[in-house]
């Protein structure tokens, strides 16, 4: 068995998991251009032009995006500086599934017709749309910190902006001390791709675009398990494994199992991306007796 796996923002992390840097310190390591997750997904599953992120991860969440086009609504808080606007990801704050459903339903009863918000969880949302916009293709992700620039669709935004900002889900989560989701970001517009190309036997994800990309090409999309035991029982073969680097548990649930499993042989090899810092790490079963490579710091090799 290959195992790849992908951990965006590892580098950054300041985590130390030993087990993971003796793995990298043992392999080869690979220099590409930086690139976000999204990106990079795109690229391996060989989808040129815009990437339909909405209808993918639609797909990906279970759902039938059919020929309408769909786009990422993802909920986002904008927060207003002295001369320009600035953008949070959900991600970057706590959104209940309880508060996403209230909102979506409210801008879906406003607008009915012109724009259907659906949650796939609680910070990730797809918006059905009347027609192609051009949205671009940045996730909130990439826009974390930065000026959030004007864009297709932004009168219907404006009308969502002030529907959010006098909704009790708002005034709640002010009254808390918590960020408003005072917006959505549209990214990714457009109606499903035509068959995507997979390199992998399987795909295992919490990220419904990812799941979408193997669904769309035909191989198996599997939800993350808590930890790498329930995952070694795949087939043989080529299989892809996203992370998250914020899981303080990665090293006991993910990297220490498999660093055994490739010692003992069930893994054949081991090989590690890191997108946005345009690195990756393989490593085979005799690499590990490379034993004058010492394990050193993973920030080190960015």
């Amino acid at each position: 068995m290959h195992c790849e796996l992908v951990i965006p923002g590892l580098l950054a992390s300041g985590a130390r998991p030993p087990s993971l840097e003796l793995l990298v310190a043992r392999g080869r390591r690979g220099k590409a251009s930086p690139q976000s997750l999204e990106r990079w997904l795109q690229d391996a599953f060989d989808l040129e032009g815009r990437l339909p992120a909405g209808a993918l991860s639609l797909l990906g969440a279970g759902g039938a995006p059919g020929d309408a086009v769909w786009a990422r609504a993802d909920p986002v808080h904008m927060r207003v500086m002295r001369d320009r606007v600035v953008l949070a990801p959900a991600g970057a704050f706590a959104v209940s599934m309880q508060d996403a459903d209230a909102l979506c339903q409210a801008v879906n009863a406003h607008f009915a017709g012109a724009i259907e918000l659906r949650p796939l969880d609680a910070s990730r949302w797809c918006a059905r749309l009347e027609s192609e916009i051009d949205a671009g293709d940045e996730p909130p992700g990439s826009m974390a910190g930065q000026e959030a620039t004007q864009r297709a669709g932004d009168a219907l935004l404006t009308e969502i902006q002030m529907l959010f900002h006098a909704h009790p889900v708002n005034e709640a989560r002010e009254a808390r001390g918590e960020p408003a989701v005072n917006s959505v970001w549209l990214w990714g517009a457009g109606r499903l791709a035509s068959r995507a190309e997979s390199p992998w036997q399987s795909v295992t994800s919490e990220d419904p675009l990812a799941l979408g990309l193997a669904r769309s090409s035909g191989v198996a999309a599997r939800a993350l398990p808590a930890a790498a035991a329930q995952w070694l029982s795949s087939d043989e073969g080529r299989h892809l494994v996203i992370l998250d680097a914020a899981n303080p548990a990665l090293e006991r649930d993910w990297f220490a199992p498999l660093a055994a499993a490739l010692r003992s042989g069930r893994i054949g090899m081991l090989t590690l991306h890191v997108p946005d810092a345009g690195l990756s790490f393989e490593t085979t079963r005799g690499d590990l007796r490379r034993f004058w490579r010492r394990p050193k710091p993973l920030e080190r090799y960015a």
